[in-house]
């Protein structure tokens, strides 16, 4: 039985394959331009190397770590030829991925608390986080779970309308309080909502506005307490959601926010419209955060949990090098 076989359905191995392809094609391409008439590698590759990875959007710091690694093992083995690259890049990156404790698995199953499991979404405006929460919403239900979407972004024009427009369209509640309400008092009252309702989760979404870190820390703090008084130990999850496509801005927005919110989870979007995939590499090991969720594709159905060998194998799959 092969990994794919064991972990992934085929059409979620072919959507990860597709939603990586951009990101494969131009590290790949790069990489085998790089070893065109090298039999083994040498310092030369791995100088071309560690420009690709970086142009990649690896970004530097993993990058070095990375090429460090791969020297390593170069000089333990004293003859690493050029088609051995392939296997010991790919180890490597899953090594770094393991380092932040994502757990391999496809199901959509809520932490053991006691109900309701609170999930509150924080990220800027455009990175796809309303879109979401409403395919997390859509995978839960699928699941038999009962949701509750609670509209704590109020001051973004239109944020309340689309979030209630996601609600109907996957068939789960919906709490709001309107435009300009106190975001603090909607997460809170969703809370009480979802007791009282008997609802399995609530998704919270906040607005996201890094110009004003101080107000933002301040609003994302009395969030907290808000349901936490409501609560006690929620929510249980904190999930930044970042733009894949936006490449080292993505890792710039995951230090601003990590700075002002105990951010326990991560989500990447838009993966299949990018070449900078490399990102997710670079944000795994500079954050120690672990990913959770990936978007490979437009539809409510092509989101799908991060599984770091899934990923790095179709990162790798139907590329060799030498």
């Amino acid at each position: 039985m092969g990994f794919f076989d064991k972990f992934f359905s085929k059409e979620k191995k072919n959507d990860l394959d597709k939603g990586l392809e951009k990101t494969k094609e131009g590290f790949f391409d790069k990489l085998s331009r790089a070893v065109v008439g090298k039999s083994t590698v040498d310092v030369d590759v791995l100088d071309e190397l560690e420009s690709i990875l970086i142009s990649s959007d690896v970004g530097l710091d993993t990058t070095v770590k990375i090429i460090e690694r791969i020297e390593a093992k170069v000089a333990k083995d004293k003859y690493v030829n050029v088609a051995e690259l392939n296997n010991i890049l790919r180890d490597e990156i899953v090594d770094l991925l393991s380092e932040n404790n994502t757990q391999d698995t496809e199901d959509y199953e809520i932490p053991k608390v006691a109900k309701p499991y609170v999930l509150l979404v924080i990220g800027v405006n455009g990175v796809g986080k309303t879109t979401t929460i409403g395919k997390l919403a859509y995978q839960y239900q699928q699941k038999g779970y009962k949701v509750v979407l609670g509209a704590a972004d109020t001051f973004r024009a239109a944020a309340v309308d689309q979030l209630k427009i996601w609600a109907d369209r996957v068939g789960c509640d919906f709490y709001s309080k309107g435009m300009n309400a106190d975001p603090a008092a909607v997460a809170f009252e969703t809370a009480s909502y979802a007791l009282e309702n008997n609802c399995d989760i609530a998704i919270i979404d906040t607005a996201g506005r890094l110009h004003n870190k101080s107000h933002l820390m301040l609003e994302l703090g009395k969030i907290h307490r808000s349901i936490e008084k409501k609560i006690p130990g929620a929510p249980h999850d904190v999930l930044l959601v970042l733009d894949a496509s936006t490449g080292q801005n993505a890792q710039e927005q995951a230090r601003h926010f990590t700075e002002v919110a105990p951010i326990s989870c991560l989500a990447l979007t838009k993966l299949d419209g990018t070449a900078k995939g490399g990102v997710a590499i670079s944000i795994s090991d500079q954050f120690k955060i672990p990913i959770r969720y990936i978007g490979v594709g437009e539809s409510i159905d092509k989101l799908q949990i991060f599984n770091k060998k899934a990923f790095v194998e179709a990162m790798f799959s139907g590329k060799k090098l030498g």
